[in-house]
């Protein structure tokens, strides 16, 4: 299968497993638990039609949106995910190149494998700062003054990780960071030599937004070890409307799903948040974030900026979420499986394919702009 092959979420996510390590490929396919919240995810749009108008003289397509005060060409952005380099070499360059040739928000992870500082250097187009909140306050506002001396734009709480979601598929195997894997594991990279090779024959894996701070060193600090004894699963508002003033910009809470949680967050100062339950990798059983938009926008959307992700691969899925009244949609696995499958040609080729088919389906639907979209084009 060749990436020109390639021409929905599903053929990037079948290459991307043709391509990597079973390990690997299951860290970013998997979820917690039973993964129901996962497949309910996607399901959830499935369960909304698009009542399209008709003879609307849709000859130009205005694709742009406002976010958070960063101007978008496209509608959705590339939420920040963690270890990108495991999975090709070229990592978060690749993504946050083919983001800025598309014009579009990218992320930059706290558990990220190439600096902020270089991304910031190489691209112009907006920067997220993903980070955790660590029992040592220090930690905290010097991750946060370092962003801010970077250059990055919006600064991105992850709320709903405090500790580390039941990801069995991952224990099966033995996937950590640094690796310590099953005997079943290893036998899934025997059988993907490749892969090995590729990651031996460029530059050492780090995490650098970590590096100065954590010692990685020794095998001692799995990804598991880190959410468990590094974060603060005592965190409050309180905490929260510390950093918001101290960061004193664009802030945003990724993974509240609750009204009341919307409402205190706006009370604070933050100027976004992202509905998201981590792509159901963190508490199985819990809402979509597609099913809980409508309350949320409802409630807070003319005091704070509403974006979601969780569950998107196609266009249509983005124009319910617009009509909704989301501001922009997040992809997570829609650019790692392609990031994956072939680096930045991959990332680049997605999000091809998603504007022409936002472009498609605004046409469709009978919309110019994507301020046009409103509930009057979705019925449950």
């Amino acid at each position: 299968m060749l990436l020109k092959q390639c021409h929905n979420f599903h053929d990037f996510r079948e290459l991307a497993r043709r391509r990597l390590p079973g390990p690997i490929f299951n860290y970013i396919d998997g979820a917690a638990d039973d993964e129901v919240t996962h497949r309910k995810n996607t399901d959830s749009f499935n369960a909304v039609d698009l009542v399209p108008n008709i003879l609307r003289g849709v000859g130009d397509i205005d694709m742009s949106v406002t976010v958070m005060g960063q101007q978008l060409d496209l509608p959705i952005y590339c939420s920040p995910t963690a270890l990108q380099r495991l999975f090709h070499h070229q990592g978060e360059r690749a993504v946050a190149a083919a983001a800025a040739a598309h014009g579009t928000m990218f992320g930059v992870s706290s558990l990220g494998t190439v600096s902020l500082e270089e991304l910031r250097k190489t691209h112009k187009n907006p920067q997220v700062y993903q980070f955790y909140f660590h029992k040592d306050r220090a930690l905290n506002s010097a991750m946060m003054r370092r962003a801010k001396d970077a250059g990055v734009e919006v600064m991105m709480l992850t709320v709903d990780s405090i500790t580390g979601g039941n990801r069995e598929r991952d224990l099966r195997t033995g996937f950590s960071i640094p690796f310590r894997l099953t005997l079943g594991g290893m036998a899934q990279f025997a059988i993907k030599p490749l892969w090995g090779l590729n990651y031996l024959l460029h530059e050492s894996f780090k995490l650098p937004q970590l590096d100065e701070h954590v010692d990685m060193s020794g095998g001692a600090l799995s990804i598991g070890r880190y959410f468990t004894e590094m974060l603060d699963p005592s965190m409050d508002w309180d905490d929260v409307a510390e950093m918001v003033q101290e960061w004193d910009g664009q802030f945003c809470l990724k993974g509240l799903m609750s009204v009341e949680d919307a409402k205190r967050a706006a009370d604070i100062g933050c100027t976004g948040v992202v509905l998201s339950n981590h792509g159901g990798r963190q508490l199985d059983g819990s809402r979509t974030p597609f099913d809980q938009l409508g309350e949320v926008v409802d409630a807070v959307g003319d005091r704070i900026d509403v974006l979601m992700d969780g569950g998107v691969q196609r266009g249509t899925h983005v124009l319910k979420a617009l009509a909704m009244g989301a501001k922009a949609v997040g992809i997570g696995r829609g650019y790692l499986y392609p990031l994956a499958a072939a680096g930045q040609p991959g990332v680049q080729r997605t999000l091809d394919l998603m504007r022409a088919e936002i472009e498609r389906d605004m046409r469709l639907m009978g919309v110019r702009s994507v301020s046009e979209l409103t509930r009057d084009h979705i019925r449950h």
